[in-house]
């Protein structure tokens, strides 16, 4: 089936689009490293959750050399709680090749860009088609889901992504690709969304197969989810004179190169049993107990002031732990059952090492924008609440899944 999809949504589009703070208005310039910032923080992330985020990042190194004389310890506790951390990794490494290989400019074509750190195909033909004017087909989760329903394809995700890829590639114009692929995910995110679609209100609603089998919704079919694996771990709260012990995690792997709370007993102390804290990762679930002590002397590591905890940039994860450390301080220990603590063998639940560690299912994937990354290295989603640490009442972001919504 032909389908002409872009007179009437670009008619849309001109009216109803998002105002995002990485789009230009009509007549100024396009900022590729904007457009790059944007496109990497909105991989598995909403739009609500990157809002802020961006607009700290380009305030705070507002061009690319900028960012690439950036430390990566201050980039990734900048990117704290907004998740997929090995992106963060990888942004600094594509802006020290931008800024030390390119001059400072984004090359202007797929082929080019994809070869940059942390840039998979769906990165560089947004980039490419936004920034740069190219004919590139762009397909996020978004457009996914509008051009399966448009086309009615009875192949389920994630196997139809090919399939989905040639059809999105039949609806792209040859000029104003840019415009038509933002207008399909506005589309995606606004009306053609995964649950209720408000099909009255579509532009492609005449030229929509699902629609007219009166069962939009169905559509995209997707293939049954596979269980997630299940580790668990502990995690030690050690405090001396108003600071908390906290170590910085190797640079590889998952939450790497961030501050957090040390995953192997520190010190042999008076340890108290301060509740567990369950939290979602893409490729598995995960449950990390704390256990907290007061010690008199200090030994050597990083002792962070309790009452500055929120300027350590600490993942989502140890945030919520560090909650439960701040009330600990203020409530009756609870002893644990055994009068020591079994020293938890190398490695980490984290870093899928034997200690203290439960493991089903299959391994990792990786996702198309890791770039070097190791394939082992499991991928962040963290899916939390927000929370607000009550001895220094500070609130970790919780970003949500799925690009655009």
């Amino acid at each position: 089936m032909a389908v002409d999809a872009s007179e009437p949504l670009m008619r849309w589009f001109a009216v109803d689009k998002r105002r995002l703070p990485w789009r230009t208005l009509p007549g100024e310039p396009v900022d590729p490293y904007r457009i790059w910032l944007s496109e990497v923080m909105l991989q598995q992330t909403t739009v609500a959750a990157v809002r802020p985020y961006f607009e700290t990042f380009t305030r705070r190194w507002p061009t690319v050399e900028a960012l690439a004389t950036a430390p990566e310890a201050e980039v990734m506790a900048a990117w704290a709680g907004l998740g997929y951390y090995a992106r963060a990794r990888n942004l600094v490494a594509c802006a020290l090749a931008v800024a030390g290989e390119h001059g400072g400019r984004f090359p202007d074509s797929e082929e080019a860009l994809r070869k940059l750190p942390g840039i998979g195909r769906y990165t560089a033909a947004a980039i490419a088609a936004i920034a740069f004017g190219r004919r590139a087909v762009v397909v996020d989760a978004n457009v996914e889901r509008v051009v399966s329903r448009l086309f009615a394809v009875e192949e389920a995700l994630p196997g139809s992504r090919e399939t989905l890829y040639r059809l999105a590639d039949t609806l792209t114009p040859a000029e104003g690709a840019g415009d038509f692929a933002q207008a399909l995910m506005d589309l995606g995110s606004m009306i053609c969304t995964p649950r209720l679609p408000d099909c009255p209100r579509c532009p492609l609603a005449g030229a929509c197969a699902a629609r007219a089998q009166g069962a939009p919704e169905r559509y995209p079919l997707k293939a049954a989810k596979k269980p997630k694996p299940r580790r668990a771990g502990t995690a030690y709260w050690l405090e001396h004179d108003g600071r908390v012990l906290l170590v910085r995690r190797p640079p590889k792997g998952l939450l790497g190169g961030m501050l957090a709370l040390p995953e192997e007993e520190p010190a042999d102390a008076d340890w108290s049993e301060a509740g567990a804290v369950e939290h979602v990762f893409t490729h598995f679930a995960l449950t990390m107990r704390l256990l907290c002590a007061k010690t008199e002397a200090a030994g050597d590591g990083l002792w962070h002031p309790i009452d500055r905890l929120g300027e350590a940039g600490l993942p989502t994860l140890f945030a919520r732990l560090a909650m439960r450390g701040a009330e600990w301080r203020t409530q009756s220990p609870l002893p644990l059952r055994n009068a020591q603590v079994n020293r938890a063998p190398r490695g980490s639940a984290l870093s899928g090492g034997q200690g203290d560690l439960r493991m089903e299912g299959p391994a990792a994937r990786r996702w198309e924008g890791e770039g070097t990354a190791p394939a082992s290295e499991p991928l962040i989603s963290e899916q939390s609440h927000s929370l607000t640490l009550p001895a220094f009442g500070w609130a970790p972001p919780s970003p949500e899944m799925g690009k655009g919504s």
